[in-house]
């Protein structure tokens, strides 16, 4: 059986009341920016996985603009409208606490720090792991296996030790297996479809109950 169990956390464990093109586009209009995509944004955020704060990554948006917005105002705005916005998936902190009496029990989140660490603070969930490392205090993000790595060594586990839970089939599912780990594929409903390389496949909305069965199955 494993050891220890490290989880995502944007729509593996909480997700926004709002879908986040409504938000980006709410942040930019309050802070007089030009009308940014969710693409755009997205690509953006894959670029700068180890900052601070996301000003990088409005930095990166609104360059080439004849906008006098302010990246870090833009980057504020969006930061708090989605600690506002943001809610736990039913029964995942239950489930939270009831691992960790039988698992180490980790986050691997990638990010700025100040956005990830104000979402934990807004979920109330600072002392809900074992570990918690936000790719902005790393050296590198998901899918780096330099990442994974990281929370492994902070639980105490070998790779092969350890299962990562997360939606993204680039950085948590690859990320995870390339680094040693198994990984659970966290179905959305308009995600990507399930990914061979994950040892199980649960729809979102199913996670907190299917996932100790799955857990106890691995051997």
């Amino acid at each position: 059986m494993p050891r220890a169990v490290v989880f995502d956390l944007d729509y593996t464990l909480a997700v926004p009341r709002r879908d986040r093109t409504t938000i980006l586009e709410e942040a930019a209009t309050a802070t007089g920016a030009p009308s940014l995509s969710r693409e755009a944004y997205l690509e953006a955020h894959r670029r700068n996985l180890t900052s601070e704060t996301r000003e990088p990554i409005f930095e990166d948006l609104l360059a080439g603009t004849d906008s006098d917005a302010d990246p870090a105002a833009v980057a504020t705005a969006y930061r708090e409208t989605i600690s506002d916005s943001l809610e736990p998936l039913p029964g995942v902190e239950a489930m939270l606490a009831d691992l960790r009496g039988s698992y180490r029990v980790g986050l691997l989140t990638n990010g700025p720090v100040r956005a990830q660490r104000d979402k934990l603070e807004t979920l109330g969930w600072e002392d809900a792991f074992d570990a918690a490392l936000v790719t902005g205090e790393l050296e590198a993000g998901k899918p780096d296996p330099r990442a994974f790595g990281a929370i492994t060594d902070e639980l105490g586990v070998a790779p092969d030790e350890a299962v990562y839970v997360g939606d993204e089939v680039e950085a948590d599912v690859r990320g995870a297996t390339e680094a040693g780990m198994r990984a659970v594929q966290v179905l959305l409903s308009d995600g990507p479809g399930p990914d061979p390389r994950a040892v199980a496949h649960l729809e979102q909305d199913d996670l907190a109950a299917a996932l100790p069965g799955v857990l106890e199955g691995l051997e």
